[in-house]
């Protein structure tokens, strides 16, 4: 039911082509997931989110558990039905919420402690619970609880972090019950090289259906999200997914594709086009910028999205006059850029030049930014 297909690994490096099997449909591999938190990529309809390309969306435990409840997404046919999507689904476990609302949270052995930041409500989110909504949920991909903290940290916060991560990863594959459900180990570490490959070598040894590797793009520099994933991808098993947590601008994409990640979520395409702001391969386009106001060129002649159906001039008019057209259709041109980009390297890895291929993009985003 699910299984990992390796198709090729590009001769100048790692980067490696596959497929990922689910139950509700492949996902070619090295691929960009759209973040859908709370059941919704936010702005686009389900026909506007298929136009992009995108095979696997991402939505999340913490904020489904608080709205509508997972028992109400369960009565209404499961997360696929209740948002109308046939594709595969990957649920977060809560555990970024650890870090993202630490001032709503508490951290025992048992679980996290949460007061709702919507009412709040207080509950506990215990791996065993997180386990058992994602599977009301139905979710595809579960990943378990962990233990996320920001960084730099000190590293006796760190191992205690990871050691709990382990623990909790445990308790949450013997929770496990659904056999419609691939369940994903995360490796946490922070910045220890010799922590990392701890984690990593102990949650191989479980032997989870896929990897992530979490607790990165919370602090660190670029350079040292690279280290971490030179001294973490030897240790996941080659005929597992690999997958990177809540990375996202693109940069930070084709690097880890060069170091042998397969799948990434964010919300920065969807959050930088609600706030006017487009990926190109010419950089970043700032559309409130008055440069553009009568700019009669769309944002890129070769990219099949709705918003370049409109000249750059029309584009800035929607978001100076407040229009909800503007944010839709620009997080509708940024995930159609990125699926673009990962189709792009799924191609380049085919033919054993990602590496000149990553070269290129890196050289031309780093020249060309905001001069389209």
């Amino acid at each position: 039911m699910f299984s990992y297909q390796l198709h090729h690994v590009d001769a100048g490096s790692i980067a490696r082509r596959g497929t990922f099997h689910t139950p509700h449909g492949p996902v070619e591999t090295p691929a960009f997931m759209p973040v859908g938190t709370q059941g919704t990529v936010k702005g686009l309809t389900r026909s506007l989110l298929r136009a992009t390309g995108a095979s696997m969306i991402l939505a999340n435990t913490y904020h489904l558990t608080l709205r509508p409840g997972e028992q109400i997404v369960s009565q209404l046919g499961g997360l696929h039905r209740f948002m109308g999507w046939d594709g595969p689904i990957l649920t977060d476990s809560g555990g970024f919420q650890l870090y993202s609302l630490a001032e709503c949270c508490r951290i025992r052995e048992e679980g996290a402690a949460f007061q709702s930041h919507i009412d709040g409500r207080r509950f506990t989110l215990t791996p065993e619970s997180s386990v058992q909504i994602q599977e009301a949920l139905g979710s595809d991909v579960a990943m378990v609880l962990d233990h996320v903290i920001g960084l730099p940290n000190g590293r006796d916060q760190v191992a205690d972090a990871c050691a709990r991560t382990i623990r909790w990863a445990r308790r949450c594959q013997q929770a496990h019950q659904s056999p419609h459900q691939a369940q994903f180990a995360i490796v946490q570490g922070g910045l220890e090289p010799d922590l990392r490959v701890a984690c990593a070598e102990q949650l191989v040894a479980l032997d989870f259906p896929g990897y992530a590797v979490g607790g990165l793009s919370v602090g660190e520099t670029p350079q040292e999200m690279q280290q971490v994933l030179e001294v973490v991808m030897p240790y996941l098993p080659a005929d597992r997914p690999r997958y990177l947590m809540g990375v996202g601008r693109p940069q930070d994409l084709l690097e880890a594709i060069l170091r042998g990640v397969d799948l990434f979520d964010c919300v920065l395409p969807t959050r930088n086009g609600r706030n006017a702001m487009a990926f190109t391969d010419s950089g970043p386009v700032r559309l409130r910028n008055r440069r553009y106001r009568d700019d009669p060129r769309p944002l890129d002649t070769k990219c099949p999205c709705p918003a370049c159906e409109h000249s750059l001039g029309y584009l800035r008019h929607l978001f100076h006059a407040g229009e909800m057209l503007g944010p839709i259709l620009l997080s509708a041109h940024n995930i159609t850029y990125y699926q673009r980009l990962m189709t792009d390297a799924r191609k380049a890895i085919a033919e054993d030049r990602y590496t000149e291929f990553c070269r290129d993009k890196l050289q031309g985003w780093a020249v060309k930014a905001d001069m389209v």
